[in-house]
């Protein structure tokens, strides 16, 4: 991949960024990397998953006169080449441009159907050297190739305009590839306005500190999970480790597959929030465009102190046990295991926290526990009530303030452990901490789900919508929001229907990723009033340009294994009783 780490061997980065501390740096890719933006829509548009030959990209931002005179050539140009395999997209990389106000500028200047990706965090233009607005960047789709970059024409300049213009350079960049030729002319200059970066450095010579900038943001944002004996495939445990992976955290950070978080950030506030911020994600990609340097001062992952106690929240009050470890055969599609277990807990009880460790990561798959006693009900799968899930991504957190889950004491759990082969016999000893409360609480916490396992995939479907709903009849509060699907889930969106007639956004994954089970906690409850309806709506990718799908040419319908699928908007919530007291999720 030629893509920032390609740049410092393209023109002297650290000089030029030494002069030039705050700007995109001068020295151009040969090739895009697959990145991935949500459109002004929401939706998540990722280059190696376009339905083209050639991807144009055409920069952009919010009140540029050039890029506002661009818009009818990039319209002509679509119609011309849309339908030889070419597909457009603009691009706005002003940071500060909201989404609202760049629908309403598409709207005013006629865009139509073309895409808006959103590059509000400046990655793309910043690794593709992008330094002023209206500039086209066309792709080889096949091999990420750029065949031409600059202007769509020589008509329009800074403060000048031709009456037309007299060389068409997109067109015939686009025209010499398309019928196999080689491109005569394949970059030209880009008359545009020029796009303001993040400041990342106070440093005349415009170096990023590893010690003071970038090891902080790897230390709050990656190392929970890239450390030893935790689900990253490398531990991020010193200066060294880092630099040699600094082309795969430049790759991820632009694919948006790292920090492992795939909420829109347009609706909804997380308090379990793993994104980067504008300034993160341009701290550390210019640190690698320089080369990632080591710099003065200590190693702060070096220095980080290993936790005292390797459950997350601290020791449990009881531990569920397996009775005997699980043996798992090397090969082999294994069905669920149901094993049954009594609650250590001898007295009815309320839980404040539930934690799994999975006692073999390389093969557990995923751990569900249900609860079986006299009134505890059922979730819908007939083996009791749900108590806890565990799957890569999940993170444990003590349920919210005044809210608590009962368990009674002669309750039998019903642990679902779906195991993995890997090639040579394993054995596993997942266990379960049991957190327990001093009092009952306030509010009692419960697991819901708006469930659909009535819907057929056809084969080679992109976008196969389907919907699930769950009607509210008692005030609630809901805490968080789960959404599940297996390897063919594309997008999911969580909506509330209200009684008023009102909808609301409450959370939209445009990409989820089934590695990553996330459970989205919100910041703060929210409130949703007695004959409410929770619709989730998502679809599913069945075609060939899913990288994840086993089989595109079947037909899949509801199954428990990974290439069967599943739809299921699980959610956290407590019913409101009436003169209930006011509650926070912190």
């Amino acid at each position: 991949m030629k893509f920032l780490t390609s740049l410092i061997s393209l023109g002297g980065l650290v000089v030029l960024v030494a002069a030039e501390p705050d700007t995109a740096p001068h020295a151009t890719p040969q090739d895009v990397p697959n990145f991935l933006l949500l459109d002004s829509r929401g939706r998540a548009m990722e280059l190696d998953r376009a339905n083209g030959e050639v991807v144009v990209l055409f920069f952009t931002g919010n009140g540029c006169p050039i890029a506002r005179q661009s818009i009818p050539k990039i319209r002509e140009l679509r119609q011309k080449f849309g339908s030889k395999g070419v597909v457009f997209w603009m691009v706005n990389s002003y940071a500060q441009d909201d989404r609202a106000g760049i629908r309403k500028e598409a709207e005013e200047f006629r865009v139509g159907s073309i895409p808006i990706l959103l590059d509000q965090s400046q990655a793309l233009a910043l690794g593709l050297g992008v330094r002023r607005t209206c500039e086209a960047i066309a792709v080889n789709a096949k091999d990420r190739t750029i065949i031409y970059r600059g202007a769509i024409d020589d008509q329009l300049t800074e403060g000048a305009k031709k009456p037309a213009p007299t060389e068409r350079y997109l067109e015939t960049a686009l025209t010499e590839f398309l019928a196999g030729k080689e491109v005569t002319r394949p970059k030209t200059a880009v008359h545009g306005c020029a796009i303001n970066f993040e400041k990342v450095s106070e440093r005349e010579d415009g170096l990023v500190s590893y010690a003071k900038q970038v090891a902080p943001i790897l230390r709050d944002k990656c190392v929970s999970c890239h450390s030893e004996g935790n689900i990253g495939p490398f531990a991020m445990s010193s200066y060294r480790k880092v630099k040699n992976k600094a082309s795969m955290i430049e790759e991820v950070i632009v694919a948006r597959r790292m920090p492992p978080w795939h909420a829109d950030p347009h609706y909804g506030k997380f308090e379990n929030d793993r994104s980067l911020t504008t300034l993160e994600v341009q701290t550390l990609l210019r640190w690698i465009q320089q080369g990632a340097p080591r710099g003065d001062g200590g190693d702060p992952l070096e220095q980080m102190v290993a936790a005292p106690s390797d459950w997350t929240l601290g020791k449990p009050d009881y531990i569920v046990k397996l009775p005997k470890p699980e043996a798992i055969p090397a090969t082999g599609v294994l069905d669920y295991r149901h094993i049954l277990v009594k609650s250590p807990i001898p007295h009815d009880a309320w839980l404040g926290a539930v934690d799994v460790r999975p006692g073999n990561r390389k093969v557990v798959h995923h751990v569900i526990a249900r609860m079986k006693y006299k009134s505890a009900g059922d979730d819908g799968s007939g083996r009791g009530a749900w108590l806890v899930g565990w799957a890569p991504g999940a993170s444990a957190a003590r349920y919210p303030a005044g809210t608590g889950k009962f368990i009674a004491k002669d309750t039998t759990l019903d642990l679902e452990m779906h195991y993995t082969t890997m090639g040579s016999p394993q054995t596993d000893e997942t266990e379960i901490g049991l957190y327990l409360l001093p009092e009952k609480p306030a509010l009692a916490f419960q697991d819901g789900g708006a469930w659909n396992n009535d819907f057929s995939i056809p084969p080679g479907e992109s976008d196969a919508r389907t919907f699930s709903m769950h009607p509210f009849t008692r005030d609630t509060l809901i805490y968080g929001l789960s959404p599940h699907m297996h390897l063919r889930g594309s997008w999911m969106k969580y909506e509330a229907l209200y009684p008023t007639g009102k909808r609301e956004v409450l959370l939209s994954v445009p990409r989820y990723d089934f590695n990553w089970q996330t459970t989205y906690r919100l910041a703060e409850p929210k409130h949703i009033p007695a004959g409410t309806w929770l619709l989730c709506t998502g679809g599913f990718d069945n075609s060939a340009r899913n990288p994840a799908n086993p089989d595109p040419a079947k037909r899949v319908k509801w199954g428990d294994q990974s290439w069967d699928e599943m739809f299921i908007g699980f959610f956290q919530a407590s019913d409101i009783p009436k003169a209930a007291p006011a509650l926070s999720s912190k």
